[in-house]
């Protein structure tokens, strides 16, 4: 599984990194990016699926 940031959506709240600052963290401009590949394990699914239902532009999807 992956997790990805539609960057167009994302106004920069920051609600994915208050929930899981391994997995997300802020460009240049202040809004919310993918660290790494985005590929998730067991331990940080559950941190990224937070991080989804606490963001308030639904920018945050995860794909199989």
């Amino acid at each position: 599984m992956k997790v990805v940031i539609d960057a167009e959506r994302c106004q920069g709240h920051g609600r994915c990194f208050l929930a899981a600052p391994g997995i997300f963290g802020f460009d240049d401009l202040g809004n919310g990016v993918v660290l790494g590949d985005g590929t998730l394990n067991d331990e940080t699914l559950e941190l990224a699926r937070l991080a989804q239902s606490n963001c308030p532009e639904h920018a945050i999807s995860i794909e199989e």
